[in-house]
């Protein structure tokens, strides 16, 4: 069991073929599944069509590496999503970040939470990611 001293994996984990990474947080099962998450510091809109969907000045970027190196993933709080979001009957599992749930908005499935993530990725609690490919992301003013 850990305790609140044990600290999470990352960059200095033993047996990993990649360079050390600062603040990258690993899978304790395989120490080459990594991601580094990074907030962003300007504002953040989502847009689906013309129509806002999230706004926030508390976005993480999430830069991951698994079985390749993923796209980066902008993550929303979800407190900061201005239309209602609606739950998909889909779930899926990574073993460095834990169950997604996914959401759909005018019946198209957009984003994805872990609303029960792995200890090593409590700070993408109560956030979505959104489908690059069915939204529209600004950054900056």
């Amino acid at each position: 069991m850990k305790t609140a001293g044990d600290k999470m994996p990352t960059s200095d984990a033993a047996n990993t073929n990649f360079p050390n990474l600062e603040g990258a947080l690993r899978n304790p099962a395989n120490p080459n599944h990594l991601m580094v998450v990074r907030p962003i510091k300007r504002t953040v809109r989502v847009y689906v069509g013309d129509t806002l969907i999230a706004e926030t000045q508390s976005a993480l970027r999430v830069m991951e590496m698994g079985k390749s190196l993923y796209d980066p993933a902008i993550y929303v709080p979800a407190s900061d999503v201005v239309v209602s979001l609606e739950p998909v009957d889909k779930s899926t599992h990574c073993p460095l970040k834990g169950d997604a749930d996914y959401v759909s908005f005018d019946g198209d499935e957009i984003a994805w939470a872990y609303n029960r993530p792995l200890e090593t990725s409590t700070q993408l609690a109560e956030h979505f990611a959104f489908w690059p490919d069915k939204v529209r992301i600004s950054e900056g003013d």
